[in-house]
């Protein structure tokens, strides 16, 4: 009895299998493209080229302003010392009033930083006999032996340099970096101090 309900159910299946289809595909033909498509072109459809660092040769300050400086340090300087490390980067300054492939805007400000120094004091404490004992050693006792870390904060003043770096043509940023130094000491300490900001500022300039 089961064998045949089941070789029924296996007929009807194959007779739903063969009966025709009551659903339909339809589609409707796509419209037709705008008259403007042909020449327009969708920038954000493709990966942006990679930039050819090569290209760019001289270089002018940005809206021909030097860049800032402070009470330590003051304009000039600052102007030299990012002149002189574009220089040995390929870099020249653009002649007259030709246009230049990049544009420079650089400043130099003194920020104030909390910087951490921890010490560490030694302790002692115990007793004991002040003898030698009969074995030849010193007597019974205790001791405690150790260090006491003490933590301090100084507040130090760094100067910190920032560099931008933009497309001669487009205006858009091609560069931006920044870094800091101590402005301790001594006039010339400050200006070494300077120089080595604006070298580590510059240090990856142009990408690999």
């Amino acid at each position: 009895m089961l064998r045949r309900m089941m070789l029924g159910l296996s007929l009807l299946g194959l007779a739903a299998c063969q009966s025709p289809n009551p659903y339909t595909a339809v589609s409707n033909p796509l419209p037709p493209a705008p008259p403007q498509a042909a020449n327009t072109f969708d920038a954000s459809a493709y990966p942006a080229p990679q930039r050819d660092y090569a290209h760019y040769r001289n270089w002018a300050w940005l809206n021909g302003q030097l860049p800032a400086g402070s009470e330590l340090i003051d304009s000039a300087q600052v102007a030299e010392a990012v002149s002189n490390a574009l220089d040995q980067r390929g870099l020249r300054p653009a002649r007259g009033n030709a246009p230049a492939d990049l544009h420079v805007a650089a400043d130099m400000r003194l920020e104030t930083r909390l910087q951490q120094v921890t010490d560490y004091y030694g302790a002692y404490g115990g007793y004991g006999y002040d003898r030698y004992g009969p074995y030849n050693h010193y007597g019974n006792g205790y001791g405690v032996y150790g260090s006491v870390p003490v933590v301090r904060t100084y507040t130090v003043q760094v100067m910190v340099v920032h560099i931008n770096l933009f497309d001669g043509s487009s205006g858009q940023p091609v560069w931006s970096a920044s870094a800091e130094t101590s402005s301790q000491g001594s006039i010339s300490e400050r200006n070494n101090a300077l120089r080595d900001a604006v070298q580590k500022a510059l240090t990856a300039y142009p990408p690999s």
